[in-house]
């Protein structure tokens, strides 16, 4: 997964696979999401993510956290 973040247009990516879209659904809040030939989602875009908080320009960490032993 690639995380971007457009400062300019106020807007944080979220690439799930390098795949390019051919499909996409805006859904309430500004969340778009975009998907490829075989209607699994490719990304996710966050509109106004400052506004919303989501991310500070400037001060941007992304954490991952996986589990491991779950069933």
């Amino acid at each position: 997964m690639k995380i971007k973040y457009d400062q300019d247009a106020d807007i944080l990516l979220l690439s799930l696979r390098d795949e390019p879209p051919v499909d996409a659904i805006e859904e309430p809040g500004g969340v778009i999401v975009n998907y490829g030939e075989d209607g699994e989602p490719v990304s996710v875009e966050l509109l106004n993510a400052s506004v919303r908080r989501l991310i500070s320009p400037g001060e941007v960490s992304v954490t991952i956290q996986t589990k491991s032993g779950v069933s």
